[in-house]
């Protein structure tokens, strides 16, 4: 089934990538020449760029060259996503611009006109001179009417993938904004209403968003004044030696700080990553629980530890505690909603999905995850979920805008 799959894959891949060389490329062209051969290049370039970035990644290869290949290669897997739908929309349109120039060029067709001829001299020994033709508008051939749709078509459509990635990268690059939730929670005290937890997750820390990057996140999360950070996970893309001092930033946040692990950091050393963000000042919660003053803080292992006999353990972390206090509970994946409600857990944060990052990818999200973003009630336990403050793959985000959020607690007491 395995080796059924990846046969499937890899046509599906080459026969899309053929699509978007032949409708970017071939069809613009007037005839074989180094236009297509510059297509064939590009396309199968940045797929090269592209595998060679993944494999990068997940190997473990040298810094260095993760940070050559990530840029080039991430960025082409965002702009042939919109390439390939750019070109599949302008479907819809060729037909209708064809019609178009059709009709223009049959209103533009030389109307006949009795001509009355006028006498001229003509000069001896000369003979009768040849009748001028009359001008005509310059009309389309069929070949070159085709030729003109196909470039006018593929032009908006190449335009339309590179402003999209750009901005997507832009805002990126720019730093997660801050959104504000309220949630109410039954068992909270009085005192505690108003309580303020910054949630960050999927910061991906990498070959492409480095020192920089973390630096951005801190100075935001600092500016929320909140009373606790949570790190829902996914801090990071490599090992401790590679991205140590991209973390570092991470020592300056100013309230006090807990952190689960994510699925990425079992890709990426997650005891080491443990240990690092300990000496940061972070507090790692390993399926374990924190008696806070007014409430209950606890966290679980990501479920892709399970591999590394370090998955999640809910009975550890919530099974003995006093369940008239309400409790909050850190992990990184959604689908943990389940088990949270099955311990009495009256509000989970989470991210992981990235709110799809590059839309259409929030309906593979939705089909994945039961929240993709933001919050929802299952039973007496409310899951909030962030869009996370970074991006995987490709530093883009299209339809779904980074963030940080500030989840202020409410007690109905109050």
């Amino acid at each position: 089934m395995v080796i059924v799959f990846a046969v499937l894959a890899l046509a599906v891949l080459v026969t899309a990538n053929w699509y978007l060389w032949r409708r970017l490329f071939r069809d613009t062209t007037s005839g074989p020449g180094w236009g297509r051969r510059a297509g064939v290049v590009v396309v199968a370039g940045g797929w090269l760029l592209a595998i060679g970035a993944l494999v990068g990644e997940r190997t473990g290869a040298p810094f260095w060259l993760q940070q050559t290949l990530a840029w080039p290669g991430f960025l082409w897997l965002a702009l042939s996503i919109y390439l390939l739908l750019g070109v599949v929309a302008g479907e819809a349109v060729r037909p209708l611009l064809r019609r178009f120039l059709e009709r223009r060029d049959r209103r533009r067709a030389p109307v006949a006109a009795v001509v009355v001829p006028q006498p001229e001299p003509v000069p001896a020994g000369a003979g009768p001179e040849e009748p001028a033709e009359p001008a005509s508008p310059r009309l389309l051939a069929a070949p070159s009417r085709r030729l003109f749709v196909s470039r006018v078509v593929g032009g908006a459509a190449a335009a339309a993938a590179v402003g999209t990635v750009g901005y997507g990268t832009y805002g990126v690059l720019r730093g997660p904004r801050v959104k504000r939730v309220t949630v109410p929670l039954a068992k909270l005290p009085r005192a505690a209403h108003g309580f303020r937890i910054a949630v960050v997750s999927d910061i991906h820390l990498g070959p492409v968003l480095g020192r920089g990057f973390a630096q951005k996140v801190v100075d935001t999360v600092n500016s929320t004044q909140p009373d606790l950070i949570a790190v829902v996970g996914d801090l990071v893309d490599g090992s401790v030696q590679d991205l140590g001092p991209a973390a570092a930033p991470l020592s300056r946040l100013k309230a006090p700080a807990y952190f689960v692990t994510g699925n990425h950091e079992y890709f990426s050393g997650a005891e080491q990553w443990v240990e690092e963000v300990r000496r940061l000042g972070l507090l790692p919660l390993e399926n374990a629980r924190t008696e806070l003053r007014h409430f209950d803080l606890a966290g679980v292992n990501d479920i892709a530890g399970e591999s590394e006999g370090q998955g999640p353990d809910f009975g550890k972390a919530l099974g003995d505690r006093d369940t008239t206090r309400a409790c909050v509970l850190l992990a990184h994946q959604p689908v943990q909603i389940h088990d949270a409600v099955e311990h009495g857990v009256d509000l989970q944060l989470s991210g992981h999905t990235h709110g799809g990052q590059l839309w259409p990818g929030n309906l593979v999200a939705e089909a994945a995850n039961p929240t993709v973003a933001g919050l929802e009630r299952y039973g007496d336990t409310q899951l909030y979920v962030s869009r996370g403050a970074g991006a995987w793959g490709p530093p883009t985000r299209v339809g779904a805008p980074s963030d940080i959020t500030v989840v202020e607690l409410a007690s109905r007491q109050a």
